[in-house]
């Protein structure tokens, strides 16, 4: 799992828009790398801030995406736009290679790669580590395991809940919050 200040790194290292939009859409929307890859300018709706994208089995979810990820679409919108000629808003791939053909999930994973070497992150990571961090650091600030599940598109929540450890620093740091009252030290000083 990657930490918030680690995800940045990634994001501020990204050399291209398309890097930057694939990092804010697999962190900040919790999107599978099969999702991302599937994706065209026709599933994204800057205006009313969500992404529709087809899971497994082709089950379609909305997720909406955050005012970051939305900035860094409008940016590499503008830029292939022009560029390529295209017209997206049919059913044109946002995520192209040079010769205009859908990106594979291995170019998005070797993408992830680069981007955490120039990073200085010296975890092993792949598209999923950016999803499972999506998902604890929802956990980890409090949103409804519920609701983390309809991100994720999980059919169960039982799925989600494996998926979504809570970090032990982060249940100490509970444990002693609800420990300390007006009259109680903090149990961090009785150690």
């Amino acid at each position: 799992m990657l930490t918030p200040a680690e995800v940045a790194a990634l994001i501020r290292v990204s050399s291209n828009p398309r890097e930057r939009v694939a990092i804010e859409l697999l962190y900040g929307a919790g999107l599978r790398v099969s999702e991302l890859v599937r994706l065209n300018w026709s599933d994204i709706s800057l205006s009313q801030g969500y992404v529709r994208c087809f899971g497994k089995g082709s089950k379609e979810r909305v997720v909406p995406i955050g005012s970051m990820a939305s900035e860094a679409l409008k940016s590499y919108k503008a830029e292939v736009g022009p560029e390529k000629k295209m017209n997206l808003r049919t059913g044109q791939p946002v995520f192209c290679n040079r010769q205009g053909k859908r990106l594979s999930r291995l170019v998005v994973w070797q993408i992830i790669k680069r981007l955490a070497e120039r990073a200085g992150i010296s975890k092993k990571l792949s598209p999923h580590t950016l999803r499972h961090s999506f998902a604890t650091h929802l956990i980890e600030n409090g949103a409804d395991l519920r609701a983390v599940q309809e991100l994720l598109g999980h059919a169960s929540v039982v799925t989600t809940q494996l998926y979504t450890h809570i970090s032990r620093g982060h249940l100490r740091r509970a444990y002693e919050s609800a420990q300390q009252g007006p009259d109680r030290p903090s149990a961090a000083s009785n150690d």
